[in-house]
């Protein structure tokens, strides 16, 4: 029989799971866009962002209530903190997507820079990786999760050799300013794409394996379990 936290935890699981859809759905929409330079599938991204902004709000009320009502401990401690920090991370992914989408309704035009950046294999890398951190989460695998871990660091050489690139293109070319100044911005906005993709696998690490990894890479620092979780 379950107990009321059990089913509570079921409920902030499939909130959290109907949030992450609506992110992703977004996410992909607009790197299709940037792909493909068909801004008219950035419409309604915005819009579908008050949705994500909601369900923000209700996980936060859903947790908030949880450790008041019944005040967890071990795996439902750790999977009320790790809901709490993904929670953020995805509504910041849609915040992102609005963002990005912004940036390819002005650089639309400017496809073959685009492809020259390295920016479509960034934001395929980058849109993979928020991909597999949901799933990671969903299935609870940890071995997803490091793959996505492991990935941050091509997107970071994606994004320096687009800034680079765009920047010696600026200098060369002064009618590419405004194109290219949009785009560093946007290679920006990828670059956290993926970043937050890394801090829901290593919520999700700390969930199911009750290790902290978040900044050990970093840090060089050997993983350890989490100590009274």
């Amino acid at each position: 029989m379950k107990t009321n936290i059990n089913i509570e935890i079921e409920n902030l699981k499939t909130n959290l799971i109907k949030m992450a859809s609506l992110v992703d759905e977004q996410v992909e929409k607009v790197i299709y866009s940037l792909e493909t330079g068909e801004t008219e599938h950035c419409k309604g991204i915005k819009a579908r962002d008050l949705e994500v902004d909601a369900y923000d709000i209700l996980i936060q009320a859903q947790c908030e209530n949880m450790f008041r009502l019944y005040q967890p401990v071990d795996a439902n401690l750790r999977f009320i903190l790790s809901s709490i920090i993904i929670n953020n991370q995805l509504e910041r992914c849609g915040d992102i997507a609005v963002n990005i989408a912004g940036r390819v309704k002005k650089t639309s035009g400017y496809h073959l820079l685009i492809q020259e950046a390295q920016i479509i294999e960034m934001s395929r890398n980058a849109r993979k990786m928020l991909k597999q951190s949901i799933d990671s989460f969903i299935y609870q695998d940890t071995d997803l999760a490091t793959m996505v871990i492991q990935s941050d660091d091509n997107v970071d050489h994606l994004n320096r050799q687009a800034f680079k690139f765009l920047v010696k293109k600026m200098q060369s070319d002064p009618a590419t300013i405004e194109p290219c100044a949009h785009l560093i911005i946007l290679t920006r906005n990828l670059e956290r794409l993926a970043d937050h993709a890394t801090n829901i696998a290593e919520n999700l690490v700390f969930f199911v394996d009750a290790k902290i990894i978040t900044h050990k890479k970093r840090l060089n620092l050997p993983l350890e379990p989490a100590e009274d979780i």
